[in-house]
């Protein structure tokens, strides 16, 4: 049975340092370099994900701290309880059953090698909750520390390792099954639209994928595949292709641009049209035809529906102009005054006014860390084909299976996918109609004239 422990850091010495038992963490940074399928158990943050977070070991640890040869951290091992949930910080109380207190390393990588974490964890505020055993952590830390052997023994050796609880089971929400397109109808007409709401879909070929954007996929072990670089990849491709975006008003245009061209961005494509959604839900290679789709169905408030050219898009959008660490500065905690102090909010300001000279110096920290459903210019033919919005996805921003406040989320599981593929190309939703561009047509066009060969 898989193990798991809590990996809690801070660059603040003060918040391990010392007796105090209080620690909390921005939203924001919850489940940082955790495997996707276990932060999809826990993102809802619901009294089951905290109940397994209360029940698993926990290392309190520094950020890593360089010295003249070699590095240092500020390490506790115990448990944490008393965990409550607010809309910008996770608080808790954390007991201490073995104080490490400064422990010397030969360079980072070997710090992490004893943690079990990542190298970037090291330093890096944040909450993760990684696979291992943590009384392997223990043993290790104990041959930096042999005065704590028989405390390690007493207070670790009886330990489960985590091993005795695992996460939550997903929360996800259907709406039931669908093997043809009037039974696809069917389900979403017997659960209508909420009054005040918008209704958005996403299809998915295989129904294990996840409501990420590209840019915040993580690989199997949690660690972030692009996120760290995503102001150097819109910078790079604007260098590449200046010419293509010159025509774009706002940054969230330029990043609609990118995602249409398939560079990792921050925003999530939706449809307004079910039946596009549908047809992506069945589109997909021969050996994953029975495999089950799946078609997302968003229900949104208004006021998380924004046009192109709202102050809160443009807020959203440009922290693509901002490097990995000048994101990692942003604190959401801050009150509205304090935090538009802040060198970095100064920074983000910048980029907003290069848009919009006109916008008034306040950013609200609320706003930025949240999700919200963007009307896109119709300006390629894509976009028009497919009724296309966006969610976008602000600082730290993860999106629950069910949902969050404002964005309620169920599913329909697709199957018998060639069936309803034929029906949705009666009604001439296809290849063609979904992907205009010529290759696509092209290549429709020839998977539906190849002549079989009469051997067959």
């Amino acid at each position: 049975m898989t193990k798991n422990y809590n990996y809690i850091s801070f660059g603040d010495w003060e918040q391990v340092d010392g007796e105090g038992n209080a620690i909390s963490m921005s939203r924001g940074r919850m489940f940082e370099y955790t495997r996707p399928d276990i932060e999809k158990r826990l993102d809802s943050l619901n009294t089951a994900a905290v109940s397994f977070l209360e029940k698993i070991p926990t290392l309190l640890c520094s950020e890593v701290k360089t010295g003249e040869n070699s590095v240092s951290m500020l390490i506790k091992y115990g448990r944490i309880s008393d965990v409550k949930v607010d809309r910008q910080e996770v608080s808790a109380t954390f007991k201490t059953l073995i104080d490490f207190g400064e422990v010397e390393f030969k360079n980072y990588q070997v710090a992490a090698s004893a943690l079990g974490v990542d190298r970037f964890q090291v330093y890096r505020t944040h909450w993760a909750v990684r696979e291992g055993d943590a009384t392997e952590v223990l043993a290790r830390l104990g041959e930096l520390r042999p005065d704590l052997a028989d405390i390690i023994v007493m207070q670790g050796g009886g330990t489960d390792g985590g091993s005795g609880v695992q996460p939550p089971p997903r929360a996800k929400r259907s709406l039931g099954t669908a093997d043809s397109v009037e039974s696809f109808l069917s389900l979403l007409y017997q659960s209508p639209a909420r009054d005040e709401t918008e209704t958005f879909f996403r299809g998915h070929a295989d129904a294990r994928y996840e409501l990420t954007p590209s840019l915040l996929r993580k690989w199997e072990n949690g660690d972030w595949q692009f996120m760290p670089r995503e102001d150097r990849l819109c910078k790079e491709l604007l260098i590449a292709h200046h010419d293509e975006f010159q025509s774009d008003q706002y940054c969230f245009d330029r990043l609609v641009r990118m995602q249409h061209y398939g560079l990792p961005t921050r925003l999530l494509d939706i449809s307004g049209n079910p039946l596009v959604a549908l047809f992506f839900a069945c589109s997909c290679n021969s050996d994953q035809a029975d495999i089950d789709g799946e078609v997302i169905v968003f229900r949104v408030s208004e006021g998380r529906v924004k046009y192109y050219d709202s102050d809160t898009v443009s807020c959203l959008s440009n922290l693509s102009n901002l490097s990995y660490d000048q994101k990692n500065r942003i604190d959401l905690g801050l009150e509205l005054r304090a935090f538009n102090e802040t060198d970095v909010a100064k920074k983000l300001l910048h980029h907003i006014k290069s848009e919009k000279g006109f916008f008034e110096g306040r950013i609200v920290p609320d706003d930025l860390g949240g999700i919200i459903c963007v009307k896109a210019k119709r300006t390629n033919s894509r976009i028009k084909s497919q009724s296309g919005a966006f969610l976008l996805f602000g600082h730290g921003a993860t999106l629950p299976d069910a949902g969050q406040d404002g964005i309620d989320i169920t599913r329909v599981t697709i199957r018998n996918k060639k069936h309803i593929l034929d029906q949705l190309e009666s009604i001439n939703i296809s290849a063609t109609t979904v992907y205009p561009s010529i290759d696509q047509t092209a290549v429709h066009l020839r998977e539906q004239h190849r002549i079989q060969s009469s051997g067959q």
